[in-house]
């Protein structure tokens, strides 16, 4: 098995913790900005608008609205109304320590909160045979929802496709009869939530309630997608006693990064406290966050506080007294959509996280009702037109990125392409991303399990990466739209957008023809990789199967580490020899390879086996595969191996982020092999290689997210953006923390060592 990072283990937050003082005492710690809901009634509600657009979209840093509790409705928020009108209703409630989920009647659980309260106490709450029963992820009652929308501002809320009237802060300041209109009677105006663009059968619901007790916790994570984060706390105990029982005074300790330190907060995760962000499955103790190299920003979240969440800012929550009751959901924006698309999905589909908001769907979709509403104002001046407009760009802008990666060959169309119409359903039977049109799919595994019904469709992505099903090659390409369907809509937005601006010459060249911005790509594109893939790799007859590890030879004295390097270096047999043809030697590790698993270089007769360029050079297959003459590590003079290393020229390349493998064999479908790269091996080898240098890496992470800023800062001021004297405009400070960690960790690989029993107080919390 491949070496692991020590894990640091899981260590609740004590009752008494008075989070002020920690803040106080505590240099990287700093409570969010927050503003109340009273305030927001003293400005048109466009300023509202604007300043959650900078502070939490364009600054990625957390904004929390108070207030909100005065306007609720104290009868309909409540655990008694809750427990009348849903009380016999079943719900899934999760353990988490065992990490599986238990059937609970509403009414059972809502009674339950005070005595798995009362067990938590200032002597046992580090006990890991606690019950920590959280009833999260349940859909939100059509009463709570029809409340809140009516509440809140238009632009905030979930599947927001349009101003509309509301009765919240700033409702009285929002004048509806200034946004021109479409001749259907539509508002020409961009949509709060662009999940609300697809139809109603594909959209995602995330609306959700969530209801904890003391000791309950949501594992530190980044919103789904890039998403943003809103989340409400309606109610929670007061400390007065309820249905008889004694309760405690209900809150949430939120601990929230910002989006500039996405990087600086994974490398951190992995290399110093041995998990990885992307996985969603630890909640790091407060000294962890203390010495973190990052700022923290900090909210203890009451009833009628709202929480506005960044985009890819990570955050965990605690939650503490008898019960704390939220309901949280996600917004789709321009913005999110290109984080999504950059970064986001590439994360999600490495550890197989299933990918609910259809992201490429929704720039599709989002760009066929734009167009429609542009179409009817050519000539209206406008703000909210205006944004329309820079809208549609930008959402052209993602559409031509996701042809250009769809797109054939221009010397090699394939002509065998089945056509299956577009209902959304289709998903990555190995990473589970949602695919939005072409992908291949394999027949011989059709009727492996289950029929017909259940295909082995694998992204053009995964396959790239050389995960597929155990037939390797011989799939069949499938397609949702008609490819001239897709390319007569590119020209058609483009014409629109060319046609918005009388002196168009610029945009002629900003946005050009299908054809030229293929010709421009200057690199294969994923769909012309997946074709010349199909012809490289080898059927495995699924009939007369054998082991894809056979055709992976190894140097017959090659004593490998698992590590990818070699002990011992011996000739190759003569019974080998004569099968070399095309079987190479992999210039890293030495092992044998069949030449589709091993990049060659076009300039030298040097190749690399695909795990080598993923672990010690940080070199994806579709990186090497997508360019049309590809150097190597060796002709770039930056290879690493041992005899590169003797070379005075060289300059070995140090790894710049800890890897440290994802095991995807529990979530992909059981089908699937990984035929390049082993993910679930580390890259812990190389770093040690040089040296481990966990600080030099999070500086390098740190200056790029200063870098990243100052960029951000002066595109801001060049788009208009002034907030000279805005608190929350103020410098991030970096804090390094000490060289000594006073972190204590888990040697145990689980990193989470707790299994409380279940039923450990029958007579009470049985069902």
């Amino acid at each position: 098995m491949p070496a692991h990072r020590t894990r640091l283990a899981f260590e609740p937050l004590s009752p008494l913790l008075n989070i002020n003082r920690v803040v106080e005492s505590t240099p990287n710690f700093e409570f969010a900005m927050e503003i109340t809901c009273d305030s927001i009634d003293e400005f048109p509600l466009e300023d509202f608008e604007k300043l959650v657009l900078y502070q939490v979209v364009l600054s990625g840093r957390p904004l929390v609205i108070r207030g909100f509790q005065k306007r609720l409705d104290k009868r309909l928020f409540s655990e008694k109304w809750l427990r009348e009108k849903y009380g016999k209703k079943v719900e899934e409630v999760r353990d988490l320590g065992k990490k599986k989920s238990f059937n609970f009647s509403m009414g059972h659980y809502l009674e339950s909160l005070s005595l798995l309260t009362r067990q938590v106490t200032v002597h046992n709450y580090t006990n890991k045979a606690l019950q920590r029963l959280y009833l999260k992820d349940i859909d939100c009652p059509p009463e709570w929802r029809a409340y809140l929308e009516n509440l809140l501002p238009p632009s905030l809320f979930y599947l927001n496709e349009t101003p509309k009237a509301f009765e919240g802060p700033a409702s009285q300041n929002m004048n509806l009869s200034e946004i021109p209109k479409s001749i259907e009677g539509d508002f020409i105006a961009p949509a709060g939530d662009l999940m609300s663009s697809l139809p109603v059968n594909m959209r995602a619901e995330n609306l959700m309630c969530y209801i904890g007790h003391e000791g309950t916790y949501t594992p530190a994570h980044q919103e789904m997608c890039a998403s943003l984060g809103h989340n409400i706390m309606v109610d929670a105990s007061d400390g007065t006693p309820e249905n008889g029982k004694p309760t405690e005074p209900g809150s949430s300790i939120w601990l929230m990064t910002e989006t500039k330190d996405r990087r600086v907060v994974s490398e951190y995760w992995m290399s110093v406290l041995g998990h990885d962000i992307d996985i969603e499955d630890f909640f790091a103790p407060l000294h962890a966050w203390e010495i973190a190299p990052f700022k923290t920003w900090v909210v203890e979240q009451r009833p009628g506080d709202l929480i506005l969440v960044p985009p890819l800012a990570a955050h965990q929550v605690w939650n503490r007294g008898t019960r704390t009751m939220k309901v949280a959901w996600n917004r789709t924006t321009v913005d999110t959509l290109e984080l999504a698309l950059r970064e986001a999905l590439p994360h999600a589909r490495m550890v197989c996280r299933d990918e609910q908001y259809k992201n490429k769907a929704i720039v599709y979709f989002t760009l066929e009702r734009y167009s429609k509403l542009l179409r009817q104002a050519k000539k209206v001046d406008h703000p909210v037109v205006k944004q329309l407009r820079d809208d549609f760009k930008r959402l052209f802008n993602m559409y031509k990125g996701i042809l250009l990666s769809e797109s054939f060959s221009q010397r090699n169309p394939e002509k065998n392409v089945e056509y299956h119409e577009f209902q959304s359903n289709v998903t990555c039977s190995f990473c589970r991303c949602n695919i939005f049109n072409r992908f291949l799919t394999c027949p011989g595994c059709t009727n492996s399990l289950g029929g017909d019904d259940d295909p082995y469709d694998v992204c053009m992505d995964c396959y790239v990466m050389g995960r597929s099903c155990g037939c390797v090659s011989n799939l069949k390409w499938m397609e949702q739209f008609p490819w001239k369907q897709l390319t007569e809509r590119y020209e058609t937005w483009r014409r629109l957008i060319i046609s918005s601006d009388d002196n168009n010459k610029d945009l002629r060249i900003q946005f050009p023809t299908f054809v030229v911005a293929r010709g421009q790509a200057g690199k294969k594109s994923v769909a012309e990789i997946c074709q010349e893939q199909l012809v490289r790799r080898p059927w495995n007859d699924p009939k007369n199967p054998k082991p894809v590890v056979d055709d992976t030879i190894e140097d017959a004295g090659s004593n490998s580490d698992g590590n990818g390097r070699s002990k011992k270096r011996r000739k190759m047999r003569q019974s080998l020899k004569a099968k070399s043809d095309n079987v190479h030697r992999c210039h890293v590790c030495l092992h044998f390879e069949v030449d589709w698993k091993l990049a060659p270089c076009s300039n030298c007769d040097q190749r690399y086996c695909y795990g080598s360029l993923f672990r010690a050079f940080e070199i994806s297959p579709q990186e090497a595969m997508e360019k049309y003459h590809w150097l190597c590590p060796k002709c770039r003079k930056e290879c690493s191996c041992g005899a590169c290393q003797k070379d005075p020229s060289m300059k070995p390349y140090e790894p710049n982020c800890t890897i440290l493998g994802h095991d995807t064999s529990k979530v992909a479908d059981p089908r699937s092999i990984e035929t390049l790269v082993d993910f679930r091996k580390s890259n812990l080898w190389w770093l040690k290689k040089f040296g481990d240098d966990v600080h030099g890496r999070i500086q390098k992470r740190q200056k790029e997210a200063e870098e990243a800023e100052l960029e951000r800062q002066k595109t801001l001021e060049n788009q208009g953006f002034s907030f000279e004297s805005s608190p929350f405009d103020q410098p991030v400070q970096n804090e390094n923390g000490n060289d000594e960690n006073p972190l204590v960790f888990d040697e145990n690989d689980g990193g989470i060592p707790v299994d409380p029993s279940l039923m450990m107080q029958t007579s009470d919390t049985g069902t």
